[in-house]
This record gives structure tokens, C-alpha cells and sequence, in this order.
């Protein structure tokens, strides 16, 4: 992944010098010097650009929180306003050869781009332009941000039926590359056309003199590829285009208002004196120091509509952040949890089969109550390995002698205690009005009531069934003799329906694989966990290489992988129209790098197969279980594993409404008070103008 992303950074760069000669002004001589020095000229400009351009993996990790919390998806209604311009345009135009190259412009292009655009400008030190530009990109990215994060636009190639990501699946490497750097939510506005467009905008407008007249003419010429590209490679929409060009606008004109206040202070000829005033004379910097805040509380002290301005813009901040916060950090740790060894969750409730100094506790957390203390199932004489299942209130748990039914909402909730060798597996599935457990005991597939009485599963026995799932009435199990097929029985039922899971990739996925040393074996292939519902399997199948993950539509019998078939799938759940799993993304054995050992979790809406990653940080995820309200998830952190709860529907802590409510009332007087001085200082203003 790294090779791809060398390759169009030192292209850019290259592009970059080669040209220098080509762009100069008339007068200007291109020399080695000045390479060096523009470092020091313009240090302030290139940290700004930098930090901009690497800003964006936190905010993509905030927005994939606030994706997953609220579901903020604006994308249906830009599909709503332009319709199906953009397949027009990809499907008229497409060509592998016009693929590849503008995949390759896509990413150096813009490299080059925002490179370029300071780098000039500072190496013929042109502070006039340097000034004004860079302020402009900084504004183009910082309006984008709010658009970013509460207006999300998906890829129209993941969005449009027929249109393809032609950029994001070149190559595999190429994929991964994008996999791992964008959530493909951010398209309005866009990027690629705001920064560009802004530094076309900046010259006509700035560049008195016309010296860059002609790289003027080539970054309107770019902007104008790029507006094709974006859309031929089918990442954005034609609104993108028209967004990022009003971003633009309103980032000129804002550096422009901004450039003389910003640079007075960030300069970077004032701000080295400054740097070597505060290591040689740190009396004088600190007297300095204290002057300006002096200065700046009497200036708060007797504001004017300016000042309560700034005030009514830091409450609106603050206000933001806060909300932003919580629905950011809306995973709660399940209490009282010491060391999990297991877990199974149902809505409403969750259990936690502990590790409490080597002995096996079972917690029942009631998720409706995120305040509430969990509470220990006594009458449980479980170990680590106990097999356990639940359904609604109703838990059942098997030790080495006997299998409990508990029903956790009763004060005494033992239901029914009996002798019963351990089974390999259990679980409980519904039959009529009531509960049937289902287990697995010496490879036999058997049935009884919650009072132990036997019950007979409607098909032929089977003796070698090595993995049980349920869900409603319907119990599905592998078999030793054929490892990748499913068969799916329902309780009172006669018959049985068989489904052949396909776990085959692209040949490029599985040279990849060999190359590092995993070759796939498709013949030898097994299942190894299932998790469906009325409509879907979901199942992980080990290839030797690595496990898949395998999406079965049971109506229309079409299946996929529901993800990258390199990376190790693991945990399966499905549910509410969701359905989660943990990975390991972008984990090469060859490469092995720290922040791609842990797993994260990922979902899918099987509606409208969008797919999210909710976990992105250097913390192991797994096991997640897919609830009417939450996500149930483990994670080890320092060493510490604990059960984590997302909250599908966001949800604002205490301190959040206490600090909301301050900041709407604050908000109100400031504005008011703002108006009002505005009117004032505009009627003195007139007043005086008419004066003689």
C-alpha cells in the first residue's frame, strides 16, 4: 500500500520542481538557493498546508462515529436533485486506458496541486500570494468541515445501481489504499475542485501584475479535469462540483478579510524574532505577553459588536463540540465487568459469562437502563467453557451435570434444574408459543422443552453436525460431510433447505494471498460461524489462507463477500436490518505494522448495502451482537477487556444538556446584544458622515 502512495507523492513532488522553470514570472531566475531558504521564509505556510492535509484521518474517525450514531446521510437527496447524470458520464467515456491514467491524476494531480500552489509562490517569494492562497485552502477545508461531518454525501459508485469506484478498484493495492484513508462519505463539498478553484480565484483576483498568468491558465485547466474525473471515476456527484466551487468563493473572500490580521501575528519574519525574543529575553516576552492580555480584557471589558461577535461565534463552537462529543463517544463500558470470557445478548438485555479470580460468573445487564448495576445469577454453577443461550428473558446454561433454565426477570428466577451431560453446543429457538432448546451432544442434533421433555427435530437424524445457529424457529448446522453447506430446518416443520456457500475471490485477491505466504485452498474450505436471519446468512468460512465473509440472500439466492477477501473476518451477527463482524483491515504478514494487528468492527445496512467501520483506533474489537437499540462489542484496551455498548440512536449525557442549555440562553442575550450595537455603531456611522 505504501509502494502506490510513494510513487504519487515523489511523482507530484518531481512534477512539481520540473515545471518550476515553466510557471515563473517573466523577470524571475530559477536557482538552487532559494530552495533551501524558502523553508525558513515560509515555514508558518507549509506547517499550515501540511497540517491540512493530514487533518483529515481524525476527522474521518469522527465522522465514521457520527455516521454510525446518527445515520446522517444526505446522499438520497442529491440522488433526488441530478438523478443518474453521473453513470451517463462514466458509462459514455469509459475506457481502461482513460481509467488508469485519471486514477493516477486523481490522487498526484491534487498532490501536485496543493504542493505547488505554496511552493511557487514562497520560492520567488511572493508573500503577497503566498499569504492569500494559503489562507484560502486552510478556509476551503475548514467550511468543508461542518458539510463533512453533519451533511455526509456517499461515492455515487457505492450509491448509484451500474455505476463503478473505477479509482478505488484498480489494483488491489490501490484499493486498500483508498479502503484505508477515506470513508467515502465525504463528497459535498469537494476537495478536489474547492482547493484548485480557490487558487484559480486567488490569482485572478490578487495577482495584480498577471506574472502567473500562465499558471493561472493551467490550474483553471486542472480544475476543469479534475471536474471530469471526479465524476467519470464515479467518487462524486455534479453538486460536489458545484459545492466545492462556492467553498471556494467564500474562502477567498474570507482570506482576504482575515490576511492582514492572521499574518500580522504568523508571520514568519515576526515570529522568528519572537522565537528568539522568548530564548533570549524571556522577561521581555512575557511582559509583552501580559500587555496583550491586558489589552484584550479591556477591550472585552467595553465591547463593541465586533468583540460580542467573537464571543457569540466561540459559544456556537463550544456548543458544537459538545454535541459532537457525545454523539462521538455514545460506547458506554458494561459495568462490573471484570474479564469477560463471553457474551450473548438479546434487545433490552445482555450477559456476560466473567472471569472473576477464576470463577465463572454470570452478569445480567439491563441495556434499558444504562445506570443501572448488573446483577449475578446466583443459582448458576457454570465454568469458563459453560455453553449458554438466550432468548428474551429466558437464559439456559449447561455445567459437566446439569442444564438451568432461568427466567431473569423473576425475583427467584430458576425455572427448571436437570441431570444432563454437557453438549458441545446449545441454544433456544421458538416453537408455537413457547421455547425449545437445541443442542448438540456427540455430534447428534437434538431437542427438548424448557422442562427437559424430548423433542423431535422434523428430519432424518445427523450425527455429525460440528456448528449450530437459531434465530426465530429456524435452526441452521454444518455438517463433517460437506463443511460448506448450511442446512436450515424450522421447528414443527417437515423439510429442509440447503444452501452451498461460495467463498471464491478474484484471482488478484488470491495472488496477493500467496504472495504472502497463505496460499488459498478452496477445496478444503469449511465454515466456521453463521449468523441469519428470515432474509440472510451471514457466514465466515475459513480458505486457509484467511476467513470470508460470505452474504447469502435467501429469497433471491445471490450471494457476496460482505468484505475485503484478504483481511481475516471474524463474529458474525445480523439483526434490525444490520449486520456486524470484526476484521482486521489492511493486515499484511509480510509488512506487519502496529495499528493493523488489532481488529475492528464493521456494519453494514442490508438495505441499502452501505457499509461503515464504527472502531478505528489501536484498540482489539470483537464479537459484536446486533441489538434492536445497541451494539454489543468486546474490546481490550491496556490490557483490560471490557464489553462496550454503542447506542444506535445518539443519546446526550447530562453535563451535554446542562452546557447546551447555558449555551442557547448565553446565546440569546449575546446575539441581541450584538444587534443592537451593530445598529448603533452603523447609525454614528452615518451620523458623522453627514456632518459638514
Amino acid at each position: 500500500m505504501q509502494s502506490v502512495y510513494l510513487t504519487w507523492m515523489i511523482s507530484a513532488l518531481a512534477l512539481g520542481v520540473i515545471l518550476l522553470p515553466v510557471f515563473k514570472p517573466p523577470w524571475a531566475n530559477v536557482s538552487l538557493p532559494p530552495f533551501v531558504d524558502f523553508f525558513r521564509r515560509y515555514w508558518v505556510h507549509i506547517l499550515i498546508v501540511f497540517f491540512i492535509y493530514n487533518a483529515k484521518d481524525g476527522l474521518d474517525q469522527i465522522d465514521r462515529l457520527l455516521m454510525a450514531s446518527t445515520g446522517l446521510d444526505m446522499t438520497p437527496y442529491v440522488w433526488a436533485v441530478e438523478g443518474n447524470l453521473v453513470l451517463w458520464v462514466q458509462q459514455t467515456f469509459q475506457h481502461p486506458l482513460l481509467t488508469t491514467f485519471l486514477t493516477h491524476f486523481y490522487v498526484a494531480g491534487f498532490m501536485f496541486i496543493c504542493y505547488v500552489s505554496v511552493f511557487y509562490f514562497a520560492y520567488f517569494d511572493d508573500r503577497w500570494l503566498a499569504d492569500r492562497v494559503t489562507l484560502s485552502i486552510a478556509w476551503v477545508y475548514m467550511i468543508a468541515v461542518p458539510f463533512y461531518l453533519f451533511f455526509n454525501v456517499r461515492v455515487t459508485g457505492d450509491t448509484i445501481p451500474g455505476m463503478e469506484t473505477l479509482a478505488y478498484t484498480l489494483t488491489p493495492e490501490i484499493a486498500d489504499w483508498f479502503r484505508r484513508i477515506d470513508p467515502f462519505t465525504n463528497g459535498m463539498p469537494s476537495l478536489h475542485i474547492g482547493i484548485p478553484f480557490a487558487v484559480w480565484l486567488c490569482l485572478t483576483r490578487f495577482d495584480d501584475d498577471r506574472r502567473w498568468n500562465r499558471y493561472r491558465h493551467t490550474v483553471l485547466l486542472y480544475t476543469a479535469v479534475t471536474a471530469f474525473t471526479i465524476i467519470y471515476l464515479g467518487i462524486h456527484w455534479f453538486l460536489d462540483i458545484i459545492g466545492g466551487m462556492l467553498v471556494a468563493g467564500a474562502a477567498v473572500s474570507l482570506a482576504d478579510r482575515t490576511s492582514n490580521t492572521w499574518w500580522k501575528f504568523f508571520d514568519e519574519r515576526t515570529m522568528n524574532a519572537r522565537i528568539v525574543t522568548v530564548l533570549t529575553k524571556p522577561r521581555d516576552a512575557l511582559s509583552f505577553i501580559k500587555g496583550r492580555l491586558q489589552s484584550t480584557f479591556r477591550r472585552y471589558r467595553s465591547p463593541t459588536s465586533r468583540e460580542t461577535g467573537r464571543v457569540a461565534f466561540v459559544i456556537l463552537i463550544v456548543v458544537s463540540s459538545v454535541i459532537t462529543w457525545d454523539l462521538t463517544h455514545s460506547a458506554l463500558p458494561a459495568g462490573g465487568v471484570e474479564a469477560p470470557e463471553g457474551a450473548a445478548a438479546v434487545d433490552g438485555w445482555l450477559f456476560t459469562l466473567d472471569n472473576q479470580s477464576g470463577e465463572a460468573v454470570m452478569l445480567v445487564h439491563n441495556l434499558s437502563d444504562s445506570g443501572s448495576e448488573p446483577y449475578e445469577l446466583l443459582s448458576l454453577d457454570l465454568t469458563i467453557d459453560s455453553p449458554y443461550a438466550v432468548s428474551g428473558t429466558t437464559l439456559v446454561a449447561a455445567n459437566t451435570t446439569h442444564l438451568s433454565v432461568v427466567d431473569v426477570e423473576q425475583e427467584d428466577g430458576l425455572l427448571h434444574s436437570f441431570q444432563m451431560d454437557r453438549p458441545d453446543r446449545l441454544m433456544l429457538v421458538d416453537y408455537g408459543v413457547d421455547l425449545a432448546v437445541v443442542y448438540v451432544q456427540d455430534g447428534a442434533l437434538l431437542a427438548m422443552n424448557l422442562d427437559g421433555s424430548p423433542l423431535s427435530i422434523p428430519l432424518e437424524p445427523y450425527d455429525s453436525v460440528v456448528y449450530l445457529a437459531g434465530s426465530g424457529s429456524e435452526v441452521a448446522f454444518v455438517t463433517s460431510e460437506d463443511l460448506t453447506s448450511i442446512h436450515v430446518v424450522q421447528m414443527g416443520v417437515k423439510g429442509l433447505t440447503e444452501y452451498q456457500i461460495n467463498a471464491s475471490a478474484a484471482s488478484e485477491e488470491d495472488e496477493i494471498l500467496a504472495e504472502w505466504g497463505t496460499p488459498v485452498d478452496m477445496e478444503n474450505a469449511s465454515i466456521v460461524d453463521i449468523a441469519f436471519n428470515r432474509e440472510y446468512l451471514a457466514v465466515t468460512v475459513n480458505v486457509s489462507a484467511t476467513d470470508r465473509l460470505v452474504v447469502y440472500n435467501r429469497s433471491t439466492a445471490m450471494q457476496w463477500l460482505g468484505s475485503n477477501a484478504k483481511y481475516h473476518v471474524s463474529d458474525p451477527s445480523i439483526g434490525n436490518g444490520i449486520l456486524a463482524w470484526a476484521a482486521r483491515d489492511h493486515y499484511n504478514p509480510l509488512a506487519p505494522r502496529d495499528e493493523y494487528l488489532d481488529r475492528e468492527i464493521h456494519f453494514t445496512t442490508l438495505g441499502t448495502n452501505t457499509t461503515q467501520v464504527l472502531t478505528v483506533d489501536e484498540n482489539d474489537q470483537w464479537g459484536p451482537q446486533v441489538l434492536e437499540n445497541h451494539l454489543v462489542y468486546f474490546q481490550l484496551e491496556d490490557e483490560t477487556v471490557s464489553v462496550e455498548i454503542h447506542s444506535w440512536d445518539p443519546e446526550l449525557r447530562l453535563y451535554s444538556s446542562i452546557v447546551l442549555q447555558l449555551g442557547v440562553v448565553l446565546a440569546i442575550i449575546i446575539v441581541f446584544f450584538n444587534m443592537w450595537q451593530r445598529q448603533g455603531e452603523r447609525r454614528n456611522v452615518r451620523s458623522g458622515t453627514l456632518q459638514p
